[in-house]
């Protein structure tokens, strides 16, 4: 990821001003040490991501604003070849270290148990209601844009196809009901977009039924 020279003290001495706030009185609303913020605004600390979560509540800034100034070139997260990369999942894992709130291959495997468990209850009558009832009105309730929205409308187009396999029926429907039911297991936050663990469980999804697939070639190509 893309890193230039940081303005993010430049940025928070300009909001500083435009909110009429001090850095005392930005301590005591963020909960962030005085002498923090002064060595953050100095160039002398690196700001973490729980300290842009609070300078972007704080001083009335997008998360995303403050990682640009930070030096973080976001840009290429939007691009759609980054996000459909094998290397997708090691910048995420970047991302997350450098928010030094989570340990990334914990909450991978709480992804993954969150999926099995899902999985399990896609192939149920009751969970089939579930997405048919509840799908759209989720989509709806992102504005319908957002990170993998399209890669999501084309797992429920897949999953209402009565000729998928089961076991791609069940792997669709753990990804769909992630997204409509799961409580976020990282924050949404940490990621200048927000749905993090639901991007990151449709790319375990995706791939998990290119495997099926390939391994079904195979069993044809015998």
């Amino acid at each position: 990821m893309c890193q230039k020279k940081s303005e993010l003290g430049s940025l928070i001495r300009d909001l500083l001003k435009k909110n009429l706030l001090s850095m005392r009185k930005l301590s005591a609303l963020s909960g962030i040490d005085t002498a923090t913020i002064s060595r953050i605004v100095n160039g002398k600390q690196r700001a973490n991501m729980n300290h842009l979560q609070n300078f972007s509540k704080y001083l009335n800034v997008p998360i995303e604003k403050l990682l640009i100034a930070d030096g973080y070139d976001i840009d290429v997260l939007k691009n759609e070849n980054f996000l459909n990369s094998p290397s997708f999942i090691k910048n995420i894992q970047e991302l997350l270290r450098f928010s030094n709130l989570l340990d990334y291959h914990y909450d991978l495997s709480k992804i993954e148990d969150e999926l099995d468990k899902y999985k399990r209850y896609a192939v149920t009558k009751e969970g089939k209601n579930t997405i048919y009832k509840n799908f759209k009105e989720k989509i709806e309730d992102i504005n319908g844009s957002g990170l993998f929205v399209d890669e999501l409308k084309q797992m429920y187009e897949r999953f209402c196809d009565e000729n998928a396999s089961e076991e791609i029926h069940a792997l669709l429907g753990s990804g769909l009901l992630y997204f409509i039911l799961s409580v976020d297991i990282i924050p949404d936050y940490i990621f200048p977009f927000g749905y993090l663990d639901d991007v990151i469980a449709i790319k375990l999804i995706l791939h998990h039924i290119a495997e099926v697939n390939a391994k079904d070639e195979k069993l044809l190509q015998k």
